[in-house]
């Protein structure tokens, strides 16, 4: 009996370990990429040239400030992000994975409810309240052009 009580404890506390462990697992690479490259194909264009947004992601000169100092640890300027690719998605790849990490642990690992959150959050600032209107129509592409880049094949 004693061993059978062992027995059973010690499941059960290697289910509540791997659950745990899954809840707390980081977003992968893949989630990141789908992200971003969504965040980049739905940005709104504005039609004009200096509309103040930097970037093919569209962002604020002083979130662009804000940002680089988070993910680099040194300021750009909104022309040096916007300048360099390459450090754009650098970022833009830190911030996003920084609020699917957050989202999905406030979802309980529900990606689609996670995308979402990340998406109205980039527009908005907020976690929730784009359901209707510009803000609702740019999620709704948001995660559209999330799920198209999380079912292509992968290049590696």
């Amino acid at each position: 009996m004693r061993l059978l009580m062992s027995t059973l404890l010690a499941s059960i506390s290697l289910g509540v370990s791997a659950l745990a462990v899954t809840a707390q697992q980081p977003v992968s690479e893949t989630q990141v990429a789908a992200m971003v490259e969504a965040l980049r194909k739905a940005a709104p264009q504005t039609g004009k040239i200096n509309d103040g947004l930097y970037s093919d992601w569209q962002v604020q000169p002083g979130t662009v400030k804000a940002w680089s100092k988070f993910c680099l640890k040194k300021e750009l300027s909104p022309t040096q992000f916007e300048n360099n690719q390459a450090t754009a998605r650098q970022i833009i790849s830190c911030i996003t994975r920084r609020e699917l990490n957050q989202q999905l642990r406030a979802t309980k690992n529900n990606e689609t409810a996670a995308v979402n959150g990340v998406a109205c959050w980039w527009m908005t600032g907020n976690y929730s309240g784009c359901n209707s209107g510009f803000t609702a129509a740019y999620v709704r592409k948001v995660v559209a052009f999330y799920q198209q880049q999380r079912t292509k094949p992968s290049t590696i």
